[in-house]
């Protein structure tokens, strides 16, 4: 097994754990893995020139593109891995803003705070892509602060 195919088999592994969803679904054959060259690590996984999700240096965790979330929305059913916001919210989210708790009215109450999250609105259509900041649990309760820092919105 070449170098870059162990690379993406870990990619595929860490995808099912952390999303659980089917790692070859998510990251296909003709995927392309990238490498930095200063530690050669897994740093980016490409499907047909387009990012789909970058490795993070600082605890080897997915962090989703907007493309990476759409195939993720389309894997995942139901609110898994889902953040729903009222009218209000997505407005914020369309013009930069961040989720604020008070304007989540569905969630996934299995998110934990530092995973990489879907913005949906209430017809379930991807809005964005972010890292939580709260549980699913607290983003249900609290009414300040923020529920989801958007990394990538559409």
């Amino acid at each position: 097994m070449s170098y870059n195919n162990m690379l993406l088999k870990h990619a595929r592994e860490l995808a099912s754990f952390l999303f659980n969803v089917n790692g070859e679904d998510f990251f296909p054959d003709g995927c392309v893995v990238e490498v930095s060259p200063s530690t050669g690590k897994l740093r980016r996984i490409w499907l047909n020139g387009v990012v789909l999700a970058t490795i993070r240096p600082s605890d080897g965790m997915i962090s989703l593109t907007l493309e990476g979330g759409m195939r993720l929305a389309k894997l995942s059913p139901g609110v898994k891995h889902r953040v729903v916001v009222n009218q209000e919210g997505e407005t914020r989210v369309k013009n930069g803003f961040d989720v604020s708790p008070a304007n989540v009215i569905a969630v996934d109450e299995s998110i934990i705070p530092g995973q990489d999250v879907l913005v949906v609105d209430s017809a379930g259509s991807l809005l964005a892509v972010g890292k939580a900041v709260l549980s699913g649990i607290e983003m249900k309760e609290l009414r300040r602060g923020t529920a989801v820092k958007v990394r990538h919105k559409i």
